[in-house]
């Protein structure tokens, strides 16, 4: 029996389950997997794959060629590779259908134990309908390889959306029914020089996000009015080590609450322009997130917590009260609802425009003093313009959840106002079609650490006496 090599995290494959789904980029080795795997069940378990494709106008369309590949590679007995099936021992093992010309075509399908969809993301609503409630017999699976197109179509919203955070922070998903894997070229060791050779120069060729979606599997979803593109979030990353600044000033701890139910609890931790954490805590009510931010704004020594208050945020008031009274650690509300911070100034001291001019409230003129961070270091990383250290933006490469993170940050939409005012996009809305976008507490969170607090007079004191020494 020949041996077939597996990248590790495809292991857990060969236990079993209903529905196994890989997901990745270019070079993962997902679909030679397959092959091998379904192979070996053949030949070992008898097992029968029906492989279907959305699109199928000739055998070459499917994955035909790559298991009569395989069968060469590893010199397997027993198998004949026909013009539109292949057999083993004269029974047929592997058949090859199209499903969008007739996706009722799938419940002829009597004798398959497997079935496999290889380039999954291309599946139309009405075909997953007809594939998945087939197969019926007991043991019996539905494999699904897949590069992530577009976070609203029929795969992605059936089999990703919903355990979106769990990939993004696990890099798998797993319950009763599903396994889901997300697989990178990393992920294979026998990758070979040639794609390694292309990767690296479609690097230096593609903008971020089609190189993320290519070679990382990540959506490339063109999100209306996005306010912070992904180019300007990568060179945010590590930036004050490329441009030579240190973090320097007040320790600004963010908290976006939630009870439970679904959506995760928020912290960011802000010091100058470098923003040291950005976590998550998916678990527990609200009292139980706000001791979570509290303890971590604590073990860094945090000089201002902030937290959102509009909701249920400000229930959380007299928890921070009695947590905060014997520390010298202050606290701010935030609302995003209210009107814009300075309102009858200058927006940023350039514009003749009031901040109450330009914004529609709080949250608007937050989530763009954001924006204008990640613009202004993304002209002085990539364009070397030289700007002033305070006006930046560093994300800490030591951020363990950066990948989520961007994928928050660069998907918040701003929404058309009437009044022609800033507008950002609620969390509301933002989950509605045509957006389908999961909350993004971690964003928000980032957003509300770019509170910067006033200077007292005892402050400005204090200052005066340290410039005379």
């Amino acid at each position: 029996m020949p041996e077939i090599y597996l990248p590790a995290k495809l292991n857990r494959f060969l236990e079993p389950k209903r529905f196994k789904i890989a997901i990745g980029g270019r070079g993962s080795g997902k679909s030679m997997s397959f092959a091998n795997m379904c192979l070996m069940d053949a030949q070992i378990k008898n097992i029968k794959t029906l492989c279907f494709r959305e699109y199928q106008n000739s055998i070459d369309d499917s994955v035909h060629s790559l298991l009569k590949a395989e069968i060469d590679r590893l010199k397997l007995n027993g198998f004949s590779v026909q013009k539109s099936a292949i057999l083993l021992n004269d029974e047929p093992m592997f058949k090859f259908k199209g499903l969008a010309r007739d996706p009722e075509a799938v419940k002829s399908a009597h004798g398959f134990q497997r079935f496999w969809v290889e380039e999954a993301q291309t599946i139309s609503f009405d075909s997953l309908k007809a594939l998945t409630p087939t197969l019926r017999e007991e043991g019996s699976e539905i494999w699904f390889s897949a590069n992530p197109r577009s976070s609203v179509d029929a795969f992605s919203q059936r089999f990703i959306k919903p355990y979106e955070k769990q990939l993004l922070r696990d890099g798998s998903y797993e319950d009763d029914d599903h396994l889901i894997i997300s697989i990178n070229i990393e992920d294979n060791r026998l990758a070979p020089d040639v794609l390694l050779r292309e990767m690296a120069g479609d690097k230096e060729r593609m903008s971020p996000a089609l190189f993320s979606h290519v070679w990382a599997g990540q959506f490339l979803d063109d999100v209306q009015d996005s306010i912070i593109p992904s180019e300007w979030f990568d060179a945010a990353i590590d930036s004050h080590k490329k441009l030579g600044f240190e973090a320097s000033g007040a320790v600004i701890a963010s908290h976006d609450p939630s009870d439970e139910g679904g959506d995760s609890k928020g912290f960011a931790l802000r010091k100058g322009s470098v923003i040291l954490d950005v976590c998550e805590k998916v678990t527990g009510d609200s009292n139980e997130g706000m001791d979570w931010a509290l303890e971590k704004s604590r073990d860094a020594q945090a000089d201002w917590l902030v937290w959102d208050c509009d909701g249920l945020g400000i229930s959380l008031k007299r928890q921070v009260d009695q947590e905060l009274e014997s520390t010298k650690m202050q606290k701010h509300q935030f609302r995003g609802s209210e009107s814009p911070d300075d309102s009858e100034l200058p927006y940023s001291g350039r514009d003749s425009k009031t901040n109450r001019d330009t914004f529609l409230n709080k949250r608007a003129q937050y989530w763009w003093k954001l924006r204008d961070r990640f613009y202004a270091t993304y002209r002085a990383v990539e364009k070397g313009e030289y700007i002033n250290p305070e006006e930046l933006i560093s994300l800490s490469s030591e951020i363990d959840v950066l990948d989520q993170l961007r994928s928050e940050v660069c998907r918040i939409p701003q929404k058309r106002s009437n009044s022609g005012k800033i507008q950002i996009m609620s969390k509301i809305d933002m989950a509605k079609k045509p957006y389908q976008l999961p909350s993004p507490n971690m964003g928000d969170s980032l957003m509300m650490a770019m509170f910067s607090p006033k200077a007292t007079r005892q402050d400005a004191v204090k200052l005066n006496f340290s410039g005379w020494g």
